[in-house]
């Protein structure tokens, strides 16, 4: 995995990568002691133009969808306990949303 692939920061790790059909965006909490916890997945269709999907994990079912990267990471942070400005999101998955 690249450089632009991976942040960490307020004690989450984000991991993008993308599959055969997806873009997946994974947060997870790896310091007990900050008030993160658990995981979070945003992921899109590898062409990059659909909707956001925001899961609980990378292969949880879906929970909700969005148009914009702003509102997916709002519910990301929701899911994790976190502002969503606490996320850190990789270079690679800058470009994520409409």
């Amino acid at each position: 995995m690249s450089d632009d692939q991976t942040a960490e920061a307020n004690g989450i790790r984000a991991t993008y990568e993308e599959t055969a059909t997806e873009r997946l965006l994974e947060f997870r909490s790896t310091d007990e002691s900050t008030r993160a916890s658990g995981t979070a997945a945003i992921a899109q269709n590898v062409e990059g133009y659909a909707m956001l999907k925001v899961r609980p994990t990378a292969d949880g079912d879906e929970l909700e969808r969005y148009y914009g990267f702003d509102m997916a990471l709002d519910h990301a942070g929701e899911l994790l306990g976190v502002s969503p400005h606490d996320l850190p999101v990789p270079p690679a998955a800058e470009d994520m949303g409409m």
